[in-house]
């Protein structure tokens, strides 16, 4: 395999196949503000909507509106503001709503733009004048497509958000009319990419990024490993992330079972399964969420890095952000069959196909690290900046944007 970067710009019929972003570009053109329409909320697990914005808020001004919340007692729906840490110009807006409103569909669509329309008054409002429209969350284009004088819409879809559990049935519907009025769609991996681009053909595949430097601090002598896991005997066998239907729970116990000398560790906070649930052995830990800052210090403490993945609906069309990240830290990787992590990682990962294959890959890795795919991992990752990736997006966006400058001139 080429080590190269693993978001190859697409070319798509009628458009450009590479971004006109240019020097020249980024000194005339306008630094267009940026509402975001997110499901994940911000103080959450820092992933893929984290990266890009936190590293776009350098150049825009962005407004991040996540879904909203219940809030019990609630007797009227409010909205709260405030600056993200450390981000000045990145402004979050927390909807909070009663619960009987969240299920009212068409009722919460309308407070939804009701509130956001009244906190874009006055100098704030002016801030977000006339903005690119990102969206994360297919469910809020009814209530915001096409009603905030945007001047580009943008998709980034990062998940096949309609197979996960609790998914509103109409989120299909939704989804494909946001791919329809989008101007440009950004896919999170190969197979969604594949999917998506048959709809909308301005669609282009940036998959994993990862931050390099943040992550190669796991391999650095002066990083200390955690109190809570250095404590733990090892070899130490660890995974971290979101912890939730795609997590292939019986492997995890068949694996502990296994080798009952190793520790196995689970790093995340859990969401859409009940910790009762969750196999209990004496070497299975099952740590919850820890800072995205201290994920290096975790990871200089794993010999082998998991991702365990079920093999089910909810990761048809995943393609896991830890896996260049766990490259970066320099430690082997054991994977389930995940379809673009195959596709992409199959000379770095070992993929196995099987309950026993994984227990074996894991064996070896523990017995004989392999130090060449160790070195492709971080060569790979190297190639793969989320800095270099954002670059790309502005470029497409702004393709997008002049598309648009000049089919209103051709109206007018």
């Amino acid at each position: 395999m080429e080590l190269t970067s693993l978001n190859p710009l697409n070319a798509n019929a009628g458009h450009r196949s590479t971004p006109t972003r240019t020097d020249d570009l980024r000194e005339s053109d306008e630094a267009y503000p940026i509402v975001v329409h997110s499901h994940l909320h911000w103080d959450w697990v820092w992933q893929r909507p984290q990266q890009f914005l936190s590293r776009i808020s350098n150049r825009h001004s962005v407004l991040f509106v996540q879904e909203p919340i219940a809030v019990e007692g609630l007797a009227a729906p409010r909205a709260r503001i405030r600056e993200a840490e450390g981000l000045p110009n990145l402004t979050v807006l927390t909807l909070e709503f009663p619960p009987a409103l969240i299920a009212a569909r068409e009722a919460c669509d309308d407070a939804q733009y009701r509130l956001v329309r009244e906190t874009l008054t006055g100098p704030l409002g002016r801030k977000f004048a006339r903005p690119v429209q990102w969206f994360y969350d297919p469910m809020a284009v009814v209530p915001f497509a096409g009603k905030m004088e945007e001047r580009a819409v943008v998709y980034d879809c990062m998940d096949q958000l309609s197979q996960f559990r609790g998914a509103p049935p109409e989120l299909i519907r939704r989804e494909r009319e946001l791919l329809n009025l989008a101007d440009v769609v950004f896919a999170g991996g190969p197979k969604i990419h594949k999917a998506k681009c048959l709809i909308n053909t301005n669609c282009h595949c940036y998959g994993c990024g990862v931050d390099v430097k943040h992550f190669g601090r796991a391999a650095v002598a002066s990083t200390s490993i955690p109190d809570d896991l250095s404590a733990l005997p090892g070899p130490r066998l660890g995974y971290f992330g979101v912890v939730d239907e795609r997590m292939d729970y019986e492997l995890v116990a068949a694996l502990a079972d296994a080798h009952p000398e190793w520790s196995v560790v689970i790093i995340g906070p859990w969401t859409k399964v009940d910790p009762a649930t969750f196999p209990q052995r004496a070497n299975l830990h099952w740590f919850g969420g820890r800072d995205y800052q201290q994920l290096p210090n975790y990871v200089k403490g794993f010999d082998v890095c998991l991702m365990p993945f079920a093999i089910n609906e909810a990761t048809e069309f995943i393609n896991p952000t830890k896996a260049l990240e766990y490259m970066a830290a320099a430690r082997p990787i054991v994977s389930t069959a995940i379809e673009d992590v195959v596709l992409q990682f199959s000379d770095v990962v070992h993929v196995a196909h099987n309950r026993d294959g994984f227990i074996q890959a894991c064996k070896e890795a523990v017995q004989r690290p392999d130090q060449q795919r160790i070195a492709r991992g971080r060569e790979l990752a190297s190639c793969n900046s989320w800095e270099e990736i954002v670059d790309r997006l502005e470029g497409h966006i702004e393709d997008a944007l002049e598309t648009r400058r000049q089919l209103e001139i051709f109206a007018a």
